[in-house]
C-alpha cells in the first residue's frame, strides 16, 4: 500500500497529524470546564451552579414570603403617650382608643374613608382607612391606648 507514496510524504502527513492532535489536547486542556470552549463540564462545575441556583431560588421564596407578610394587616397595641412614625405606603385603622395626627410639611394623613386630609393635631377617627403617603416622619401620637391594625412599615417611639 506504502508503495506508491514516498517515506517523505508519509512522514509529512503523520507529523502533520501528531502536530493536529498536540493542538487539540492543549486546547482542550486551557479551555475553561463549561466554556464555549468546553462543553463538556466537571461534576465541580454542575455542584456551583447548583449552589448558586439555590441560593437564588431560597431568595425568591424569602423575597415572595416578606411581600406576604408586608400584604397582611396586624393589631398591635401602642400606650398612650407613645407616637407611632409610619413609612410610605402603611395603611392604619384605629380600632380601640385616641389618637391625634403627625403630620410634616409636605401635607396630612389621607382618610380613605372620609375622602379628605387629616392635619396635624386632629383626631384621627377610629375605623376609618388611613394611609400615610410618604416616607417623611407621618403618624399618629396616642393620646389614650390604641388597638391599631396595620400593615406596612412603622415605629413606635416613647
Amino acid at each position: 500500500m506504502f508503495k506508491y507514496f514516498n517515506k517523505k510524504t508519509v512522514l509529512s502527513v503523520i507529523t502533520f497529524l501528531s502536530l493536529l492532535l498536540v493542538v487539540q489536547v492543549v486546547y482542550a486542556i486551557s479551555s475553561e470546564p463549561g466554556s464555549q470552549g468546553d462543553p463538556l463540564v466537571t461534576m465541580s462545575y454542575v455542584d456551583q451552579r447548583m449552589e448558586q441556583m439555590q441560593f437564588y431560588i431560597d431568595e425568591k421564596v424569602a423575597g415572595a414570603e416578606r411581600n406576604i407578610t408586608a400584604s397582611t394587616f396586624e393589631v398591635i397595641e401602642v400606650k398612650a403617650g407613645q407616637t407611632l412614625i409610619a413609612g410610605k405606603g402603611t395603611e392604619l385603622i384605629i380600632r380601640g382608643g385616641k389618637a391625634t395626627a403627625i403630620t410634616s410639611a409636605l401635607g396630612g394623613l389621607s382618610d380613605i374613608t372620609a375622602a379628605r386630609d387629616i392635619q396635624s393635631g386632629e383626631t384621627v377617627p377610629a375605623n376609618h382607612l388611613i394611609i400615610v403617603p410618604r416616607d417623611d416622619g407621618r403618624g399618629i401620637k396616642a393620646t389614650t391606648d390604641l388597638f391599631i391594625m396595620i400593615k406596612g412599615v412603622f415605629s413606635i417611639e416613647n
